[in-house]
């Protein structure tokens, strides 16, 4: 997949939490939703923590990624990495999710991993 799409995928991946995480309770309050949000438990909960988690390591990616072309990496490389960072996130929010703490843990160092090779590759 090309890079560039892959970061404006990547940017999507918090809504994609914050709609699970407001539809995991009934009672939805527009009006307060982080007082709503604050008060969700479980798997609702922890899809707001895989929303703010996604939001903190969108920048990092996404600069890394315009930084690797600006220094003329490969952009086959490129786009190979920032599939598997696309994918790794999915991954990761669903294993947050789910309580897969082991697993969320490795998918996020794997994604952190690429965050700091594409800022490397091209040097």
């Amino acid at each position: 997949m090309n890079s560039y799409i892959c970061i404006a995928v990547t940017a999507f991946i918090p809504l994609l939490c914050a709609g699970y995480a407001k539809l995991s309770r009934k009672g939805y309050d527009n009006h307060s939703p982080r007082e709503f949000l604050a008060k969700t438990e479980g798997k609702g909960k922890r899809a707001d923590f895989a929303q703010q988690n996604s939001y903190e390591a969108f920048p990092p990616f996404a600069v890394g990624v315009l930084a690797a072309h600006q220094m003329g990496a490969p952009v086959d490389t490129i786009n190979v990495l920032a599939t598997i960072f696309l994918t790794m996130r999915f991954i990761y929010c669903v294993c947050y999710i789910q309580d897969w703490h082991v697993m969320r843990s490795i998918v996020w160092f794997i994604g952190f991993g690429i965050t700091i090779t594409l800022y490397f590759i091209g040097l």
